[in-house]
């Protein structure tokens, strides 16, 4: 019992100083004082404080006394960027694969040489003009998304641009929004900016509890559910077909509008069809090509029911206008000519490369996660703290990620995320070594 409440201590402070309850400077209770005032041993006291420093959130001052510390730098809230140049960086993934430079040289001399240029200094379609809205479709119909047509798909500035266009038209304020109780810090940010209410789903082996998002439905008016069936961020799930059809049935019977985000299924090969050709009438699809050509490709798709688009449009014109032409031709290009399908190919072999690294790396510690993705998931042992870790980490100087940026719950599980796709292999081997140590050091 006593263990219990030391922990819920713990989680409480830890809690109040991430929300700002408890600022940066703020002197907290002598241990006597916090030992009195909770009805705790001394020495347990002592261990709460002697956690949160260890957690980097206060710091012991010989005579002065304890002090509330600045939260954990950047990379614990939605920002998963890292946080400086000498930094290594498993927290965000930015997968390259060599050449990819001069794929980028040889397109801009490509279109430097073409008779179109005036065009791309001028505002285009708020979609994209018709001509690459069909080279989309077709790419999108490939993926298994089979309604996609030149009139139901439309270009966006990235994966992101996508997911926040279709919660600000799509939705309204005050709505609720099934999300997995872990999900992807994006749509987080998404959905704050449209003033929406998530509710967190549980998961149930690969994919989330259906049983739980039925009662749900039954117990409050859920408008839509945000989902990622094909390679799940951070879990790496992939949804087996019956658990797709089931959940688009779900759908149908309770008047849902399906987000569907596919930003990694690519790496997924023989995958199940997507939700949204399952359920086109009720399904907007949103991909991009940040993670399968480069995240500084600012090009996105989202394909939708008819009914939709007008709205949709009408959203990215107060966003963005429209995709910069330049990327949107050149992204078209490399559509057209096989580039993109090359670079899917070698990126799921990347993929796949740095997971057998990561499992040769971290041993028998648990992993969570699929065979070609760009990330795994460890949930720690009870006993360990994540922050600890991440902040053991950063002594190292490797970035990592906690759940806190994913938890769309009340509880947030200790575990950490490790991007595996932004440095080179011999980086990524020796970091996730010290990784490995790290987290024996802090086993007990």
């Amino acid at each position: 019992m006593a263990e219990a409440r030391y922990k819920q201590l713990v989680d409480r402070l830890a809690a109040d100083i991430r929300a700002g309850r408890l600022r940066p400077g703020t002197r907290l209770p002598t241990h006597r004082e916090l030992a009195a005032r909770e009805g705790l041993a001394l020495v347990t006291a002592t261990r709460v404080y002697a956690q949160l420093q260890e957690m980097g959130l206060v710091s012991g001052e010989t005579g002065r006394g304890t002090f509330v510390r600045e939260p954990l730098p950047r990379g614990q809230g939605v920002d998963l960027q890292a946080w400086s140049a000498n930094t290594i960086d498993l927290s965000f993934n930015n997968p390259s694969t060599p050449g990819q430079a001069d794929l980028l040289r040889t397109a801009l001399r490509q279109l430097a040489a073409a008779g179109e240029l005036d065009a791309l200094l001028r505002y285009q379609p708020h979609g994209g003009r018709e001509h690459e809205r069909e080279t989309v479709a077709r790419h999108l119909a490939r993926r298994g998304v089979t309604a996609a047509t030149t009139a139901t798909v439309l270009i966006v500035s990235g994966a992101q641009h996508g997911l926040t266009t279709v919660a600000m038209s799509l939705l309204e304020p005050g709505d609720v929004v099934a999300v997995d109780a872990l999900t992807y810090p994006g749509f987080k940010l998404a959905a704050e900016a449209a003033r929406l209410e998530l509710a967190p789903i549980p998961a149930a082996g690969q994919g989330p509890d259906l049983d739980a998002l039925a009662t749900l439905c039954k117990r409050r008016r859920v408008r839509a559910v945000y989902t990622m069936p094909t390679l799940h961020n951070p879990l790496g799930w992939v949804m087996s077909a019956t658990r797709r059809r089931e959940l688009v049935a779900l759908a149908r019977r309770h008047g849902l509008l399906v987000i569907e985000d596919a930003a990694y299924a690519f790496l997924a090969e023989g995958a199940p069809p997507p939700l949204a050709s399952l359920a086109p009438e009720t399904t907007v699809y949103v991909s991009s090509l940040s993670k399968s050509v480069a995240t500084g490709l600012r090009v996105g798709f989202v394909a939708a029911p008819g009914e939709c688009i007008a709205r949709l449009e009408r959203m990215i014109r107060a966003t963005t206008w429209n995709t910069p032409a330049t990327m949107t031709a050149i992204a078209c290009g490399w559509l057209e000519d096989g580039t993109v399908e090359r670079l899917e190919n070698d990126k799921r072999h990347d993929a796949r490369l740095r997971q057998q690294i990561a499992a040769e790396a971290l041993g028998g510690i648990k992993r969570i996660g699929h065979p070609a993705s760009y990330f795994t998931w460890l949930a720690l042992a009870q006993e360990v703290r994540a922050d600890a870790i991440a902040m053991a980490l950063m002594r190292e100087r490797i970035a990592v990620s906690t759940a806190q940026p994913f938890s769309t719950s009340a509880h947030v599980p200790h575990a950490i995320r490790l991007a595996l796709g932004s440095v080179d292999l011999d980086t990524l081997r020796r970091s996730l070594g010290t990784v490995a140590r790290v987290l024996a050091d802090h086993t007990f």
